[in-house]
């Protein structure tokens, strides 16, 4: 295909002017013919990032897409050699018409145009996103120092806003899926809770949200912070919320339904999982942190080792190797679990969640599931491990 063929050049000049004078509304180039077999498509459209105009791009593949936001003219740049190389279709929608540009199999274009499109153009790229905390969640937030009086983020708090909104946003699916009682309160602990910020989130999102009652306890080791959630819940009238003091280690539970422990550093992710499954809870929650554990355990493939000579490799690894075990031991005492990232690393570096909940048919350690997590042990050389010899089990 001639690049400079003058069809193309057309379409390509229409595609520039559109973006320039503000009547682009999309672009999709479809029937792809490069390398990655999974592609689909690829969408494009305006928004406006930080202020400034950017084109942002949306890489469909067959399981995931992939966005990616450019400026303009480097999003221009970029896109000019995909047409009629890596795509043989192109439709250019703007306000004012509809440009199609179809390549045969010989490379050969064919410019088509029809109505001007009915769709609004929508830059909004930072635009406010439905929210599942309701307004009377503002005090806490001002009180705790994320918003001030008047109810806007405080600056270098936007990722903490944002992180307790996703939390309540999965929390919100984890709770339809999970079997909690409805003739009573649910019972939940909030495990190393820290200055209590998605303990007064999980608290507004049952009590306030979702209108089903709930009893949330936070245990958190520091005397100060402790006390301080306490003013707050009392001055903000949430009395079902109440923190005590104590380390997972230790802490003595009642039955439960709901476990969360966001961040517990090392084997006191284990601790809070294992007290979890001790304490009944239909639904644990647990995002880990520095999986050190197992690390001097670990003899992976020797095809592996020019790789893990690198640190950084080793502790991924040893983060992996720690995390999908975790997942199979859950799964042995009866859960069923998923594992996922909760948050883009661009807003929190830990931002792994392992979930689990509790299987409905009562199905528990099957020679199955304990045969899977001893195979994936004995493949890396795990000889011990805190969660296993929490459930007393043998690897």
């Amino acid at each position: 295909m001639n690049a400079v063929d003058p069809l193309h050049a057309d379409f390509l000049a229409q595609l520039t002017a559109s973006v320039r004078d503000e009547s682009f509304v999309k672009l999709t180039l479809g029937k792809p013919r490069g390398a990655d077999a999974t592609l689909r498509n690829l969408l494009v459209r305006p928004i406006a990032l930080r202020g400034a105009a950017h084109l942002s791009f949306v890489w469909r593949h067959e399981r995931q897409d992939i966005t990616k936001n450019h400026p303009v003219g480097e999003a221009l740049a970029a896109l000019t050699p995909l047409i009629g190389t890596d795509f043989y279709s192109a439709h250019l929608f703007t306000t004012a018409r509809l440009a199609q540009l179809e390549f045969n199999k010989k490379g050969e274009p064919r410019l088509t145009y029809g109505p001007a499109t009915t769709e609004k153009v929508d830059v909004a790229h930072d635009r406010t996103k439905p929210r599942l905390l309701t307004p009377e969640s503002q005090a806490w937030l001002e009180k705790l120092g994320v918003t001030n009086h008047a109810g806007t983020v405080r600056e270098g708090l936007a990722d903490k806003h944002r992180q307790i909104h996703k939390f309540v946003e999965i929390l919100s699916h984890l709770a339809a899926e999970a079997n909690l009682p409805t003739h009573r309160p649910i019972e939940i602990a909030d495990m190393g809770c820290g200055k209590g910020y998605l303990t007064f989130a999980i608290n507004d999102y049952f009590n306030h949200v979702a209108h089903r009652a709930a009893h949330v306890q936070g245990i958190e080791s520091r005397a100060e912070l402790v006390t301080l959630c306490n003013r707050i819940a009392t001055e903000t009238g949430r009395t079902q919320l109440r923190f005590v003091q104590g380390d997972i280690a230790s802490a003595k539970l009642p039955p439960l339904d709901v476990l969360i422990a966001l961040h517990a550093c090392d084997t006191a992710t284990d601790d809070a999982i294992a007290k979890g499954v001790q304490a009944g809870a239909s639904l644990i929650v647990v995002s880990p942190c520095c999986q050190k554990e197992l690390r001097p355990q670990l003899h992976a493939p020797a095809v592996l080792a020019p790789a893990l000579r690198h640190g950084i490799f080793q502790e991924r690894h040893a983060e992996f190797a720690t995390d999908a075990l975790r997942a199979l031991l859950l799964e042995w005492a009866g859960y069923d679990t998923k594992v996922f990232e909760f948050i883009s690393t661009e807003h929190t570096a830990r931002n792994l969640m392992i979930t689990a909940i509790k299987r409905a048919n009562g199905e528990v350690r099957t020679d199955g599931a304990a045969a899977r997590a001893r195979e994936f042990a004995a493949f890396y050389g795990i000889k011990s491990q805190a969660l296993a010899r929490h459930f007393g089990f043998i690897l």
